[in-house]
């Protein structure tokens, strides 16, 4: 097995199958790259599907009927895209998915997913821990998208952003975060123009720094916007 998939696989609930069951769950999957901003799936959709985070990350969000996005979930290596496809009657995408920065997947084979799951507990066992997990990571979501202030919003995003560069930097370094104004909007399902007063704000108070299709973080502890959070995955 691929040494990035193995790691992926171990960072998964896959990780307590046996290889002789990892072997067959996974025949016929194949790794593809998917560029920074390519949406893999949309909202509408009805094919199952089944991928495993293997580098970069990618977003799940929803879309209001005034065009504006609201991401819901990011993925990071280890993590299982579309598991509830695999086991919901008449399944429509609720949600798309868009790569954040360069990724890479393993598009593994639905049909041989759900007949893994029928037929051997321990298979159906993991979905069912990272199903569960789901469910509770969407709930706990609800509080930061539907109470949180536009400002948290973007502190979070950033943050969440910038736990993908260097993991082994120290953590009050500056941080440069990729990505426009416009696409901080999207993310937190607001206008530009709102993100682009939050932004002058904290470049008043000395948090961030504002350049050319980046935002850079000088002090990322500041940014902080609540108990609890970090820079970490």
């Amino acid at each position: 097995m691929d040494p990035d998939v193995l790691t992926a696989v171990g960072r998964s609930h896959l990780r307590v199958l046996p290889t002789e069951v990892l072997d067959r769950l996974l025949a016929g999957a194949v790794r593809t790259k998917v560029p920074a901003g390519s949406v893999t799936h949309r909202e509408g959709e009805p094919a199952p599907h089944l991928e495993l985070m293997v580098t970069g990350v990618v977003r799940v969000f929803v879309t209001a009927p005034d065009g504006r996005t609201m991401t819901v979930r990011y993925c990071r290596p280890g993590a299982l895209v579309g598991s509830v496809s695999l086991f919901s009657d008449r399944f429509v995408m609720p949600a798309s998915v868009q790569a954040v920065v360069d990724a890479e997947l393993l598009r593994m084979n639905a049909a041989v997913a759900r007949r893994a799951a029928a037929h051997d507990v321990r298979v159906a066992n993991a979905f069912l821990v990272e199903l569960s997990e789901r469910v509770v990571s969407f709930v706990e979501e609800i509080p930061g998208s539907a109470f949180a202030t536009v400002r948290e919003r973007v502190a979070r995003h950033l943050l969440d952003l910038a736990a993908q560069q260097d993991p082994g930097r120290d953590p009050g370094d500056e941080i440069e975060v990729r990505v426009t104004q416009r696409e901080v909007a999207d993310a937190v399902g607001t206008v530009r123009e709102v993100v682009v007063r939050v932004l002058r704000e904290l470049r008043r108070e000395g948090v961030v720094r504002t350049e050319r299709d980046q935002i850079v973080i000088v002090d990322p502890h500041r940014l902080v916007p609540a108990p609890g959070w970090n820079l970490g995955p």
